[in-house]
């Protein structure tokens, strides 16, 4: 199975008690980044949020945003931080005596500073409204899971493909090679025939050279492992959980056999199947970095 980082879910409640707006985006990340945005009467409620966001979403850069509005006994939404506005103007009186100034106005400008106001607590049963709040929490994470499927079944296919015309590439290699070894035989009779008129010419150093040069020209080994690499590939798309970082590593041995029979090839036939692998195999590595 595949799986995509990128995902989506939001929800939408206006009931004549409240009004609930939750939006969730997620973008490929090394690991989980959750960034939450919640109003002050749920702000206690964050880490379950984070917890429950890992548990489902695994990986991923998570944005959420969630707005609360209580619509009933709204007078009493905001309320005088009233210790903290005492302490505002016993300061102020202080000074006031202190520099001799007039302490007139001072309870306004108490009422003015930081934090002299406080959100009420929630008159609609809080409870009531986070159970709530719960549920559409949950729904909003189903559909972004579900974004996260859909997206994952395209992009499997797109895996599916560029791995098919990768073997295509190989199997071209694999046709190629009779006329590559015989083209390689011309030239080593060649190169043999003008050594042997060299009257230095050392046969057994010869021979050395010989099977070291047959040895860096042989890509049949090559061609075994990245077979095998490519059917891996293959059986761990399949698998019932999503594994981005598998593939990954698997991407990189396909790419290491790759150049490898790049530079063992001597074939301008088979440089041109190369590039052709090397280009569908960039588009796999490519989307690898948004699949969890």
């Amino acid at each position: 199975m595949v799986k995509s980082m990128t995902g989506f879910g939001a929800v939408v409640i206006d009931n004549e008690d409240y009004s609930l707006q939750i939006e969730l985006k997620s973008l490929n990340a090394k690991h989980l980044d959750v960034f939450i945005k919640l109003p002050t009467v749920f702000s206690e409620k964050e880490i379950d949020i984070r917890n429950l966001i890992g548990k489902l979403l695994e990986r991923g850069k998570i944005s959420l945003f969630l707005n609360f509005f209580n619509k009933k006994n709204t007078e009493d939404r905001v309320i005088v931080n009233r210790p903290l506005v005492v302490q505002y103007y016993q300061d102020l009186k202080a000074t006031a005596e202190l520099v001799g100034a007039t302490q007139d106005d001072l309870l306004r400008l108490a009422m003015m500073m930081p934090q002299a106001y406080i959100p009420a607590p929630v008159s609609v049963a809080q409870d009531t409204i986070w159970a709530e709040v719960q549920i559409q929490l949950h729904k909003v994470l189903a559909q972004c899971e579900e974004f996260r499927l859909r997206e994952g079944k395209e992009l499997y296919q797109m895996f599916i493909d560029c791995i098919q015309k990768i073997h295509e590439y190989l199997h071209k290699i694999e046709e190629q090679a009779p006329e590559r070894v015989q083209h390689i035989r011309q030239r080593m009779h060649q190169q043999v025939a003008e050594l042997k008129q060299d009257e230095q010419f050392d046969t057994n150093r010869f021979e050395q050279e010989l099977i070291y040069y047959i040895e860096k020209l042989d890509i049949n080994e090559e061609k075994i492992r990245l077979k095998s690499h490519l059917k891996y590939f293959i059986d761990v798309l399949n698998e019932p959980i999503s594994n981005g970082k598998k593939l990954n590593f698997i991407a990189q041995e396909i790419g290491r056999e790759i150049n490898t029979i790049g530079s063992k090839a001597n074939d301008a036939a088979i440089q041109h199947w190369v590039v052709g692998m090397k280009e569908e195999l960039e588009k796999i590595k490519e989307q690898l970095n948004n699949i969890i």
